[in-house]
């Protein structure tokens, strides 16, 4: 077939429903009443053509009081239409600007098979760059720079007449920072794991944002050919983090395989396709593209470039695209080898240049039939943008409306992230919480975890809509201010029953006025100078802030409170001072505490009330 004549005749994603958005949609086609929201009797007797009277005399046999202009909710409207011998649909109308909440309902004739996309995620130095370029037959490893990884950012393999689509990702944070967006791009996630090491902290993450994006895991096993490799090992500590080997009586396939050497990579690429064909992976070449933005720039000659995944139908060049909030006609479109293309299909990663401006990774884009269509939409769709940011504080997951959303059906699982100052901690915390689950609320703890609160918490927390709890650990001013950014609530807690207690009170919407700490800034400790008879003083660089003297103090080591106390002095210099401020030195002597340490972080803060 032409290719301009398949180009022409694409399906448009937009419904019919979503065009005509102003006009009265409510209609009776083959006996099936379609509605699009809540009617009055009146309203609804004349659509159906009955008398309102009928219709008031059976929903008062059903001891409901209603008058010719009283609206009817869904159920209602269903229970008439069935009386009256129609059957009845209810159909959402979406805004054209809206298009990435399309449920575009394909014709089975109309699909067919598309490649899998991948991404590989694992802990650092564990070999996933060597076995992206053993995959591509590049050396990337060798020489970082200028590869394809860097042009494009993703790339595709064939294999036995079939193609695999890999996705080069930074690692695990960037794949939840997509998928904060809203982006779903990835159908498996190929776990690099090294059979000399181990599961690593890396790994668990890695794990955990997989498992929280539902996307099946494939673990490869890597460096299998390096002395001390155990790869049964490597399984059985997988299975501490509910990772079970189809050997075990799992569902996640293995494959040993060794990157540097180039053995095992056909049966992992065989093994991706066996995965790809349980899942049944189909999409709709002939009709206008839609998809997803893996990264962008600003080129120096080029103006905004984007590389976009097409997950449906098929992008043409020249083709009128909306990518976010920004529009433009596709001037050129390129593979991972810079060859310009015609047109991509399916699962094919392209980039491209002719954009109004650089839309963000994990925007979603969609071709239009005229650049009119696609200019009004991407106008609507930057001021709905500008909208929500200003509103941005509005729609956070916090303990506060925890009750009033679970009261209206709006949730029934509560997401949450652990981090404490040891394994034994998070485990306890852990289960104590999962023993608030009811018929009504489910505490899903999607990580439980020692250490910090890290960047990689926070992603994780803003992708998956979870409340980061911390016990006996604090975040330091970067990760909070990250926090602020994304919508993450962080809560602190140094007793367990405390924190337990503050979960079940929002549950079951009797949250109390509470005192909480509220941080003034932070000093990190450069240097320690020990004087006789006063003891240990800190010298220190005010990092966020400010430190006020007398105040009340935490002791930080590696993110883990280790002290807790009172400021006895604070100099500038020999001179006592009130107060110091973010980028000045200063020295500080914490009462009853002389085990200080470079590196150290002092907190600063005071317990106030806690605003509504």
């Amino acid at each position: 077939m032409d290719k301009n004549f398949k180009k022409k005749n694409r399906e448009t994603n937009i419904p019919q429903n979503s065009q005509t958005r102003n006009k009265n949609l409510n209609k009776v086609t083959n006996q099936v009443f379609v509605f699009t929201k809540s009617l009055t009797v009146g309203e609804l007797a004349k659509e159906l053509n009955v008398n309102p009277s009928d219709i008031i005399k059976k929903l008062f046999l059903q001891k409901k009081l209603v008058t010719i202009n009283n609206y009817l909710d869904d159920e209602t409207i269903g229970e008439i239409c069935l009386e009256f011998g129609f059957d009845f649909k209810k159909e959402e109308i979406i805004d054209e600007e809206d298009f990435e909440k399309l449920k575009i309902d394909e014709k089975p004739e109309n699909l067919k098979e598309r490649p899998p996309v991948v991404t590989i995620m694992g802990h650092v130095d564990h070999g996933k760059t060597t076995l992206i370029d053993a995959i591509r037959n590049s050396n990337v490893a060798a020489n970082e720079f200028g590869g394809i990884s860097q042009e494009i950012g993703a790339y595709q393999k064939s294999i036995n007449g079939k193609k695999i689509t890999f996705i080069d990702t930074p690692g695990h944070e960037a794949f939840s920072a997509m998928r904060s967006r809203g982006a779903s791009v990835t159908d498996i996630v190929v776990l690099v794991v090294a059979a000399d090491d181990g599961v690593m902290p890396q790994t668990i993450e890695a794990i955990d944002h997989a498992k929280a994006a539902n996307v099946p895991i494939i673990v490869a096993i890597n460096k299998i050919d390096v002395p001390g490799a155990n790869p049964d090992k490597v399984i059985n500590e997988l299975m501490e983090h509910n990772v079970i080997a189809e050997k075990y009586g799992g569902d996640v396939m293995t494959c040993e395989i060794s990157a540097k050497k180039k053995i095992g990579i056909d049966n992992l690429l065989e093994t991706i396709l066996t995965e790809a064909e349980m899942l049944e992976l189909k999409a709709n070449p002939n009709r206008y593209a839609i998809g997803t933005v893996l990264e962008a720039e600003l080129d120096k000659g080029e103006g905004p470039k984007a590389t976009l995944l097409v997950q449906n139908g098929t992008l043409y060049s020249s083709d009128y695209i909306v990518v976010g909030s920004a529009y433009g006609k596709v001037r050129r479109m390129t593979n991972e080898y810079k060859l310009v293309l015609k047109e991509a299909g399916p699962s094919t990663p392209v980039s491209v240049i002719g954009l109004s401006e650089v839309p963000l990774a994990g925007d979603h884009f969609m071709a239009f039939p005229s650049e009119k269509q696609a200019r009004d939409i991407a106008e609507k769709r930057r001021i709905k943008k500008i909208n929500e940011e200003r509103a941005a504080n509005s729609g956070i997951t916090s303990l506060e409306n925890l009750y009033d959303k679970i009261s209206e059906g709006q949730m029934t699982t509560i997401n949450i992230i652990i981090k404490a100052d040891s394994t034994g901690s998070a485990e306890a915390v852990k289960a104590s919480l999962e023993k608030l689950n009811n018929d009504q609320v489910k505490i899903n703890v999607i990580r439980s975890a020692p250490g910090a609160i890290t960047e990689s918490d926070i992603l994780l927390g803003s992708a998956s809509k979870a409340i980061i709890y911390g016990f006996n650990v604090r975040p330091s001013a970067l990760v909070r201010k990250k926090a602020e950014e994304e919508g993450v609530e962080i809560r602190l807690h140094r007793i367990i029953y405390a924190l337990i207690e503050e979960v079940e009170s929002a549950i079951k919407g009797k949250m109390k006025k509470e005192m909480v700490e509220k941080s003034l800034g932070q000093a990190e400790v450069r240097n320690t100078f020990k004087v006789s008879k006063v003891g240990t003083i800190a010298g220190c660089m005010v990092i966020d802030g400010i430190i006020k003297n007398q105040a009340k103090v935490h002791v930080l080591r590696n993110g883990v409170v280790i002290y807790d106390g009172d400021m006895e002095s604070l100099k500038r210099f020999k001179d006592d001072a009130k107060e110091v401020k973010e980028g000045f030195e200063c020295g500080i002597k914490i009462k009853g505490f002389n085990d200080i340490s470079e590196g150290d972080i002092i907190e600063c803060f005071e317990v106030v009330e806690k605003d509504e």
